[in-house]
């Protein structure tokens, strides 16, 4: 899963005031009215209140740190299921209950993929370990059950980021297997 979406902006949305190294931010990825997929970076001291346009995916706070002359500006445009799971998981990201389902999503995912590796369950007992393959981090997420009701819930916030499912063209009657095994 990638999506483009725009890189954290280097100034508020609401007040556009530039933001400064420590300043908390509150970041929205929605799903915008023409489809596309909208991130919203707001001071956190001016976040209250703002309910942007569209259908949110996520929300998460962060502290802001100013670019280095190093930085890829490529490389964040993009943003994978890797780069997202890192970003929510982060300890210095704020922990928000909404974001919850989506990060055990994700792990999931990449632990499918060789990204992510189990390592147990912390000492309580309440989040699976997952080791990061690349950076060696260590991520506590929250265990919990994966029934149905979580899977339709985490297709209901993934359909805002990547658009609702395809479903498959309708067969015509003759050209379905089930019609075919009963004609003669």
């Amino acid at each position: 899963m990638e999506l483009n979406l725009q890189s954290l902006a280097p100034v508020c949305f609401l007040t556009r005031e530039p933001f400064a190294a420590g300043d908390r931010i509150v970041s929205t990825l929605v799903r915008g009215s023409e489809f596309e997929v909208l991130r919203y970076d707001v001071l956190a001291s001016r976040a209250e209140g703002f309910a942007p346009e569209g259908q949110v995916a996520c929300r998460w706070v962060h502290v802001f740190k100013p670019k280095t002359a190093d930085d890829n500006p490529e490389r964040t445009l993009k943003l994978s299921a890797e780069n997202l799971f890192l970003t929510l998981a982060d300890p210095a990201t704020e922990f928000t209950p909404e974001n919850d389902r989506l990060v055990r999503f994700l792990a999931l995912m990449l632990e499918r993929k060789k990204v992510l590796k189990l390592r147990g369950r912390n000492a309580d007992g309440t989040k699976d370990l997952y080791e990061h393959g690349r950076t060696k981090q260590v991520f506590e997420v929250t265990a919990g059950e994966m029934n149905q009701e979580f899977f339709t819930a985490v297709q209901g916030q993934l359909s805002i980021l990547v658009g609702e499912p395809r479903r498959a063209a309708s067969l015509p009657a003759e050209a379905s297997p089930a019609a075919a095994g009963t004609a003669g």
